[in-house]
């Protein structure tokens, strides 16, 4: 046997390009193609922007504009401009910045110097420029090395800075940007910095009212009451109560969007239930005068702690190094703003005691129901093994790879049993719906506890009391593509919507997209995922290609539908448009057959008739012309 040797020829030494490529999530996090909400493309565009950001919070610059078109991203700031002696250096020499020294930078998020490398470093092309006083200089990149250094020359562009680059993609794979996921970026830019105007490829974006705004644009439906917004030094919160299930949480921290929350979110959940509580004297519990929260926070902390290099969750314990606790500066604000503020407004205060009475009530009838659930739910995942689960959660994976954790939901046996052979067993978990979900449109709570594959499911997903304990980060409904497949997908977004909107609102749930079509020859096998797909392929192929039409997941092997759900999945994300209503959507699709889906249905049932059979002779004419 060969003994594996380790000699001084083992030990490497990176420069800072080549780090960043052989392991870029340490610095973006996970890479994706664009179809979830953190992935790396986002990450990219995020650091360029927050430099702009930060120029604006020292009182520079009040206008960014920045355009993405076929994947190429431009961000132009007006602040000062980066020293012209300094223009390569901060985009390519690690540990090297503005921001080390700097007291008006202590309550910045981007204090490593590490951003725009990691940008450049993944960038098939990167180039920057900056303008100070008449002067400007200019730098073109590739993977991180210098492919051209203009000269410092004389211009009449106003002072500022400008970033250009081109994902590269032989590291992003396939990837697109969504338009959606860009303008909820850009919106809470605004959001957190009032008097700042962001252009996004012609579009305008502006906030006056700061956290209110926020609330106003993303609530599904009217607040009980009007929203609540107070502010303080370093501190902003807005909230209110609304319609649906669960709480509702938007926190960031100096600028940063923490959408896993943390030390801060944790400190306003604690504290606003313990203000209200003193101030109504009645010990009502923390669960039921936050059922159907829905609120903003915003802080701004000295020097931030966060858990990851993408700063999704906050770790600091304190406001400042050796300052005063998060959960003390945050309970001393809303202990005198919020008080104040119910002692102001007494029709505030006689609507939210009857919301808290409402839910107090509901919580007490379903407890006994939700005991004998959980049991039922134990009993079933034991004896039925609906649930085949992954290894993160058995073993100390789970902090390093938490991100990464899927389920797949899927109809019937012979799908789930093809899943579950072509996972990874250490981040993939499949359940197995037995038959169709109940149509739970207009149905209170109780029926997640009483019917059987609902109650299973919110087991599995382990958010039966606080979304925080979500056992897995991508949730992905996988069923056929046809009339029954589509019910039971819709059946399964009723049922999340209706109960757990956070789930969607928070970017958790997911379509599979599996090919419809395979079309191969002896030499090579394509697949596709839409007719176009088809016709190009039988295009390509030529001779009289075999061409497959799967008719259910079933029928893929398992040794096909490694390929789905690996590295080339595709995932399409189920979003909530800003003007759509979970009410009125639900309504329109599960509701009573109202003339207007009749027309709906009928219409695209016309549509689909005549592109089969227009697909049909096309695919005729494609095979004889080969």
């Amino acid at each position: 046997m060969t003994e594996n040797q380790y000699t001084e020829d083992n030990i490497r030494s990176l420069d800072w390009k080549e780090h960043i490529r052989l392991r870029p999530g340490m610095y973006i996090g996970k890479l994706g193609d664009g179809s979830s909400a953190d992935d790396g493309i986002y990450i990219l565009v995020k650091e360029v922007v927050d430099n702009c950001i930060d120029e604006f919070v020292m009182g520079n610059g009040k206008r960014i504009e920045i355009k993405i078109k076929d994947g190429k991203v431009s961000v132009r700031d007006f602040g000062r401009g980066i020293p012209l002696g300094k223009v390569k250096d901060v985009v390519s020499k690690m540990n090297t910045g503005g921001k080390y020294d700097s007291k008006a930078f202590k309550k910045s998020v981007g204090l490593n110097g590490v951003g725009t490398k990691a940008v450049n470093a993944l960038s098939s092309h990167f180039m920057v420029y900056s303008v100070r006083d008449g002067k400007k200089v200019q730098v073109s990149f590739n993977q991180g090395n210098v492919v051209e250094e203009f000269p410092e020359e004389k211009t009449d562009e106003q002072n500022g800075t400008y970033v250009e680059f081109i994902p590269d993609d032989t590291v992003f794979k396939k990837y697109a940007f969504k338009t959606a996921y860009l303008e909820k970026m850009f919106w809470n830019y605004c959001y957190l910095n009032r008097g700042l105007t962001i252009k996004f490829n012609g579009e305008r974006f502006q906030s006056k009212n700061g956290l209110q705004d926020l609330l106003e644009n993303n609530m599904d439906g009217d607040p009980l009451y009007p929203i609540i917004h107070l502010e303080g030094d370093d501190i902003e919160v807005a909230f209110t109560h609304g319609k649906t299930y669960g709480e509702d949480y938007y926190s960031f921290v100096n600028g940063q969007h923490t959408t896993q929350g943390g030390t801060h979110q944790s400190a306003f959940r604690e504290s606003v239930a313990k203000v209200i509580k003193d101030f109504y004297g009645k010990n009502y519990e923390a669960s039921d005068i936050r059922q159907s929260i829905v609120a903003a926070v915003a802080v701004k902390v000295m020097e931030p702690v966060f858990e990851s290099q993408t700063k999704t969750k906050l770790g600091s314990l304190e406001v400042e190094p050796g300052g005063k606790s998060m959960r003390a500066f945050v309970n001393d604000f809303l202990k005198e703003k919020l008080d104040n503020f119910l002692h102001r407004n007494p029709d505030v205060v006689e609507i939210l005691e009857k919301k808290i009475k409402q839910s107090e009530k509901e919580r007490k009838e379903l407890s006994g129901i939700r005991k004998i659930a959980r049991e039922r739910a134990k009993k079933a995942n034991l004896h039925n093994k609906k649930l085949r689960d992954c290894r993160v959660h058995l073993t100390d994976l789970k902090n390093d790879l938490r991100e990464q954790t899927t389920l797949f939901i899927t109809e019937g046996d012979s799908a789930s049993g093809s899943i579950t052979k072509s996972r990874d067993v250490n981040t993939q978990a499949v359940f197995s719906l037995k038959g169709k979900p109940l149509n739970s449109y207009g149905l209170t709570k109780k029926v997640v506890y009483e019917n059987e594959e609902f109650n299973l499911i919110q087991a599995a997903l382990n958010i039966e009391d606080d979304m925080d304990d979500l056992r897995y980060n991508n949730i992905v409904i996988a069923t056929d593509a046809d009339v029954d497949g589509m019910h039971i997908r819709m059946l399964l977004l009723t049922f999340f919507l209706q109960f757990f909107p956070d789930l969607i609102k928070r970017n958790h749930v997911y379509v599979l997209q599996t090919p419809l079509f395979r079309v191969r020859n002896k030499k090579k096998t394509i697949y596709c995922y839409s007719d176009e797909e088809r016709r190009k392929a039988i295009s390509e192929l030529g001779k009289n290609p075999e061409i497959t039409r799967f008719k259910g997941l079933g029928e893929i092997s398992p040794e096909e539908f490694k390929h789905f759900i690996g590295e080339d999945i595709r995932l399409e994300p189920v979003m909530l448009s800003k003007e759509a209503s979970i009410d009125s959507i639900l309504s329109y699709f599960m509701g009573k057959n109202t003339p207007a889906r009749q027309e709906f249905i009928i219409d695209n049932l016309r549509l689909e008739e005549s592109v089969d059979e227009n697909d049909d002779k096309e695919t005729e004419e494609l095979e004889k012309a080969s």
